[in-house]
């Protein structure tokens, strides 16, 4: 096959930075509320005892230093000034200066992509206007990893043309996080059964959550579980409670402020269970039987013990919804949403043992019940284990999966396989040889030998497939479909 490496790379870029909340002597983490320890309440006794004039100098001097890297510094302070209010040592009002500097101590800058910027996906973007005759806009999703390794999911934009060549739109140098929905909402009937999924009791599932209206919000439960502690209630339905708040604050809603660039997006990990990173995105758009699109994404929550499998929604790239993904065949990775209902239920690829593919079926995007092995390692370079590379890709001639395959010295692979469009799990196509494995210049890494990605892109007969290169940075390489088509065919017999 002909394929087509583009002569460019997307890079780690240490210089974009996120103000994050900075607790003295902790690593950052996403999560976590200020606890009134004896080194934080001597930082704000010492900014209280300066004087004003020390105050308004020390100010200068940060807003001097850090203004220019951020477009909202000023409110990120007030911001973070609220949060440790409370635990300030007296009543007495404070002007704006003091403010400002006591959230500059509790505030530092989060070299998001320090260290990598891999596992891309890719998907055609909401707006496809003002554009030149074949030419498509497409959203990239990235894994940016920085201190800590804690990972998020950064954005570039760009535009695919006819033959599948690449070009990508300028990069911000300002990123910003999304802010919570204050009025996310839960609908109970469907909390009760996550609920249940987790192995809460019925009968403490029901009690937990009694008086709650069929559509609630987050101070409402948090409200009810104190009220079960309070009253000394069964400690059954006090721990169901409490597991209903964690539960609850998985499954959140932010949004980010109108008039951003997409470059300037970040996914940060929000929930408990993403304190230690949000791992490879696989995004999706799909498209619903009444012709509502909707992007969906999987990936992998990690809370720097255990992985769970979360799934987010989002309409336009402003407003996402993350959810847990619930039932028993929810484990391992690798989970990967079909763009559309085959024969009316949802469909998924995933990999439940850590070396198959598997088919699984569902009436809910967030419950999964059984899975079937679809394929298996059949070539060496695939012995170790296998996997999907994203979301299928629906073609005239079936379901387009690229997959990777790990071999010998752990070096990974990017292959295809052909599923039948009507019944998946039905494998009529597989490439023997790797359709994309690592040049000689793309081994060196975080992780040496490794290409991978979160999804590809069919545009014009051409499939546009942005790689991951041994775990640090990203490029782009392209084939025409029809090739491709005729060696899994070529490969199946």
């Amino acid at each position: 096959m002909n394929l087509r490496r583009q002569p460019f790379e997307l890079r780690p870029d240490a210089r974009r930075v996120l103000l994050r909340p900075f607790m003295a002597s902790v690593i950052v983490k996403p999560t976590g509320h200020p606890e009134p320890s004896r080194r934080l309440l001597d930082v704000l006794a010492r900014v209280l005892m300066l004087d004003d004039a020390t105050v308004a100098a020390t100010l200068d001097n940060v807003l001097a230093e850090f203004h220019d890297r951020h477009e909202d510094i000023r409110a990120i302070f007030f911001e973070r000034f609220n949060k440790m209010a409370p635990l300030l040592p007296v009543d007495r009002p404070l002007d704006e200066a003091r403010k400002l500097l006591i959230g500059s101590y509790f505030t530092n800058e989060y070299s998001l992509e320090s260290s990598a910027l891999f596992n891309p996906s890719i998907v055609a973007a909401p707006d496809q206007s003002g554009l030149a005759s074949g030419e498509l806009r497409f959203v990239l999703s990235l894994r940016a990893t920085g201190e800590g390794h804690i990972s998020s999911i950064t954005f570039r934009s760009g535009i695919a043309a006819a033959d599948g060549t690449v070009r990508l739109d300028p990069v911000s140098k300002f990123v910003h996080s999304p802010r919570p929905e204050p009025a996310a909402k839960y609908d109970l009937r469907l909390f009760r059964r996550k609920l249940l999924e987790l192995g809460v009791p019925h009968h403490a599932a029901h009690a937990a959550t009694a008086g709650l209206p069929d559509v609630f919000h987050m101070p409402e439960l948090v409200a009810r579980t104190a009220a079960l502690r309070r009253d000394g209630s069964d400690p059954e339905i006090v721990r169901a409670g409490e597991r209903a708040v964690s539960l609850a604050e998985a499954n959140y809603a932010v949004r980010f402020k109108d008039g951003l660039n997409l470059s300037e997006k970040v996914i940060f990990p929000y929930s408990p269970l993403e304190s230690n990173g949000i791992e490879d995105a696989r995004f999706v758009r799909f498209t619903d039987d009444d012709g509502k699109v909707t992007y969906y994404a999987t990936y992998t929550a990690y809370n720097g013990a255990d992985v769970f499998p979360q799934i987010v929604a989002t309409p336009d790239f402003c407003a996402f919804h993350s959810s847990t993904l619930n039932g028993p065949a929810v484990r391992n990775k690798g989970f990967a949403l079909f763009p559309r209902k085959i024969n009316g239920h949802y469909a998924m690829l995933s990999r439940q043992d850590g070396v198959n593919i598997h088919l699984m079926f569902s009436d809910h995007p967030h419950f999964w019940y059984e899975s079937q092995v679809i394929v298996r390692p059949a070539q060496p370079w695939e012995f170790t284990q296998l996997g999907n590379c994203g979301s299928p890709i629906e073609t005239d001639a079936g379901w387009l999966v690229l997959t990777h395959g790990v071999g010998p010295m752990r070096k990974y692979c990017i292959g295809a396989v052909l599923l039948d469009r009507n019944d998946p799990s039905r494998v009529i196509g597989r490439l023997k040889e790797p359709l994309l494995g690592p040049a000689p210049d793309e081994r060196e890494g975080y992780v040496p030998n490794v290409v991978y990605t979160c999804g590809a892109l069919l545009h014009h007969g051409v499939l546009v497939i942005p790689y991951a290169v041994s775990d640090t940075a990203t490029r782009f390489a392209s084939v025409a479909l029809d090739e491709l088509i005729d060696a899994l065919r070529r490969g199946a017999n």
